[in-house]
């Protein structure tokens, strides 16, 4: 339940700041003790240094900030995740009720807003008191058992062993603010003395920064420097404090608060402050020992690697939905260059060309895969409904740009083979009809892109419209075509079955195209079963008098 409680808070916190403290986060790193502060107030909303070390991770990897602002706002991340221990270890259970009570209404009331979250966040606070009291309740008695303390034995003699111990358990459990919280239940019990509740809790910071540095084993170099250099960091300072722990430190703390429980959250977050000061001024020294550790691997950038899946963006589904729909216009750009090139590859039979078209398809569907799998990973996360839309809306439109891949790569792409091979030409007036009817698929592409990323309903009116247009367009091309291979022209004849499967996949791909328009069209309420609404409906005419 402690575990579960702490979980519901970071996450409540995320899904409902996640979005503007990103924003913070990249906007409010121009020196390392403003990114320190802007640490201290991420992961304090957060509950989670992990989470704030994933986003900082993500915004390094992207260049959206240095490697050394990262770190400075790791080192604040640290010490902001203390100050929630510090709050929940006040016995403040008369609070469980209001805070359920206050987060049923906040999530009722604004149900449809992204702050309901919040009202998610207060029930895992409360949760989080209730588990405490259950635990210091149940463990009491346990404390007097003469097989626990045998166990207990070992750990107290043997500080090293107790801190892996400590650090596997909190990479296990993916939360340094539950395993401390957990410890402290324990010392308060009288399970395990005080001495070793503090080493333990040397552990659970040394376990806290294993799993973020786990978790982007496979990021580029510079993603993965973050994480490194707060475990190194804590690693440390965990070292540097071992020695003096019985005979300097524990007195301090002590001396700061004598109950048990006080002196292990008093203990956390002084460890985490005495490491912010003493690394602080040498993260220059720092960033540059993880650049060596982790260099920079010279490699030309992959195209079809996705570049702005943000695997940190989940908990925040508006970010992540961002994250994705960026990454569907990069699939976008490179359909329409594959467009560009295919008329280019007819008006010049050139072979390289088609190879390169066919070349970019393969990046489509990688890319594609990859946003599939990006979608089927957010979609086990809870979406309101205009975040359901939205969701439904990228898949459908990176589906179909896959399928208009397909399309130039299977059909238009072998036409243009075809037609090298048996060295023909289209007659200046049918690659003319040919040009004009590809331009107007392209010139509908952009609209679509802009249609996609506004929702704007005027230009998902005009492009639904254009679909109208351009099959008229391809009727009259054909019309034109027929009546040329009436009059025996040459080219026109050589290549005519060419020249009408051409027109019918330039207007295949339109139609996948325009298809974005139609959600936004039926939620306008323009749409009707068989046309776009234009006009209102005309009132009926009065029924004629009977004459008597």
């Amino acid at each position: 339940m402690l575990l579960w409680g702490v979980g519901m808070v970071s996450t409540g916190l995320n899904r409902a700041f996640g979005t503007t403290l990103r924003r913070l986060i990249s906007n409010s790193t121009s020196n390392r003790f403003k990114a320190f502060g802007t640490g201290i107030v991420v992961a304090t909303l957060l509950q989670s240094s992990t989470a704030a070390s994933m986003i900082v991770s993500s915004f390094a990897a992207r260049n959206v900030i240095t490697i050394t602002s990262a770190i400075a706002v790791m080192l604040g991340a640290d010490v902001g995740t203390t100050l929630a221990a510090q709050i929940i270890s006040f016995d403040i259970k008369w609070l469980v009720p209001v805070l359920l009570f206050a987060g049923y209404v906040i999530t009722k009331v604004w149900d449809e807003s992204h702050y309901k979250h919040i009202g998610r966040a207060l029930v895992g606070l409360a949760l989080i008191f209730i588990s405490l009291g259950v635990i210091r309740d149940v463990a009491s008695p346990i404390g007097q058992e003469e097989g626990l303390k045998v166990l207990i034995e070992p750990l107290a003699t043997q500080p090293i062993l107790a801190i892996v111990i400590a650090a596997l358990f909190t990479w296990l459990v993916h939360s340094s603010l539950g395993t401390v919280l957990l410890f402290m239940s324990f010392v308060q019990a009288g399970i395990i003395p005080v001495g070793l509740g503090l080493i333990l809790v040397l552990g659970a910071n040394i376990g806290g920064a294993i799993a973020p540095v786990i978790m982007t084993l496979r990021d580029i170099p510079a993603g993965r420097r973050v994480p490194l250099g707060n475990l190194m960091m804590r690693g440390m300072g965990a070292i540097i404090f071992l020695p003096f722990m019985a005979s300097i430190v524990a007195p301090f703390i002590a001396h700061l608060d004598p109950d048990p429980a006080r002196q292990l959250v008093n203990f956390h977050t002084f460890f985490n402050i005495m490491v912010a000061i003493g690394f602080l001024p040498f993260i220059g020294p720092m960033t540059k020992l993880s650049e060596i550790i982790l260099p920079d691997r010279a490699r030309e950038e992959d195209e079809s690697l996705p570049r702005y899946l943000d695997p940190t963006a989940f908990t925040t589904p508006p970010a992540a939905l961002a994250c994705v729909a960026r990454e569907t216009l990069r699939v976008s750009d490179v359909v329409q260059r594959m467009m560009r090139d295919t008329l280019e590859a007819f008006r010049t039979n050139n072979t390289h060309l088609v190879q390169g078209i066919r070349d970019q398809e393969a990046i489509v569907d990688s890319l594609y895969e990859a946003i599939k799998n990006y979608l089927a990973r957010l979609s086990s996360y809870p979406l309101d409904k205009h975040e359901s839309k939205r969701y439904m809306q990228i898949l459908t439109f990176s589906t179909n740009l896959e399928h208009i891949g397909d399309i130039i790569d299977k059909n238009l792409m072998e036409m243009a083979s075809k037609k090298i091979r048996n060295q023909d030409n289209f007659s200046r007036q049918g690659f003319a009809e040919i040009s004009d009817l590809h331009h107007r698929v392209m010139d509908n592409m952009n609209l679509a892109q802009n249609v996609f990323m506004t929702g704007d309903v005027k230009m998902a009116r005009k492009l639904f419209e254009e679909k109208v247009v351009l099959r008229n367009q391809e009727m009259m091309a054909a019309e034109s075509h027929f009546k040329r291979l009436s009059q025996g022209v040459a080219e026109t004849i050589a290549t005519s079955s060419l020249h009408l499967d051409i027109l019918r996949d330039l207007r295949r791909i339109n139609s996948y195209v325009s298809l974005i328009a139609y959600p936004i069209l039926e939620e306008a309420n323009e749409l009707k079963t068989t046309r776009l609404r234009t006009t209102k409906p005309r009132a009926k005419k009065p029924a004629p008098e009977k004459k008597s």
